[in-house]
């Protein structure tokens, strides 16, 4: 896919992610539309990458964000790619989380980009070369403990990108699937911190998994594990669950441990 003088708006990039996203794609000659709910990140943002992109105010989880976000995309009729990057981290032991905050991970993190998919695909099938990204995450193909309802939203996302690939295969839009592994942004809490601390994982900065997703998008794949061993685990866990059952079992003390500081 070629990026440059590309149009793409870009959900979720007043976030950690999101602002390298933003960044990298800006580098690599995309024209911008930056969404998020913050307007003072959104403008420094837009400042830092010359004041050349469109900054849309949205609240995604409502009907008139989505709305918003629909009539610019039917508006600019130069738009042919949307990237769903928005999203919500959830790490406590499961029956310590509220029934709210479940509610909000599913929806934030599942069914909002299905709505908004939804909405942006009719638009994105009238353009040349259209593309449909939706951010999952590692987690999105292994159950971890002490991210029951992160996981349950993120499989979701996963499988619902899959079986939109498989429904849109005679379409000219492309619908990919990308899914960093841990990643240090202001979203994680400081137990999620001491916990990959803990468990010797890699943390990957926001920019790495920036860089990744261009060299993603640059390719012709459907989907997209970034990092070693995240991508053996995800596809061991398809093939052979109980094996991976066992690797993380020696780690469940101290994932409880941590788990236990969160109260959601």
């Amino acid at each position: 896919m070629e990026l440059k003088n590309m149009t793409c708006l870009l959900t979720g990039a007043s976030g950690g992610i999101g602002q390298a996203m933003a960044i990298a794609l800006d580098k690599a000659g995309c024209i911008l539309v930056l969404v998020g709910r913050d307007a003072a990140s959104l403008e420094k943002l837009n400042n830092s990458l010359g004041n050349k992109h469109q900054i849309l105010l949205a609240d995604i989880a409502t009907q008139e964000g989505i709305a918003s976000i629909t009539d610019a995309a039917e508006n600019n009729q130069g738009l042919s790619m949307i990237i769903q990057a928005a999203g919500t981290s959830s790490f406590s032991e499961f029956c310590s989380q509220s029934a709210e905050h479940i509610r909000h991970t599913i929806e934030l993190n599942l069914t909002v980009p299905m709505l908004l998919s939804r909405a942006v695909l009719p638009i994105l099938e009238t353009r040349k070369n259209a593309c449909l990204v939706n951010v999952g995450s590692a987690f999105g193909s292994i159950g971890f403990a002490g991210f029951s309802s992160y996981c349950a939203s993120k499989f979701g996302l996963r499988g619902f990108t899959e079986a939109l690939q498989r429904e849109y295969l005679k379409s000219n839009v492309s619908i990919k699937y990308f899914a960093p592994r841990a990643t240090q942004t202001s979203f994680n809490s400081s137990a999620v911190d001491h916990l990959n601390e803990a468990l010797g994982n890699t943390v990957d900065s926001p920019e790495i998994v920036a860089e990744a997703l261009l060299t993603f998008l640059k390719k012709d794949g459907r989907r997209k594990v970034v990092g070693w061993p995240e991508t053996f685990f995800c596809r061991l866990n398809g093939f052979l669950p109980g094996l991976v059952d066992n690797a993380l079992s020696r780690k469940h003390s101290t994932i409880i441990k941590y788990a236990k500081q969160n109260k959601l």
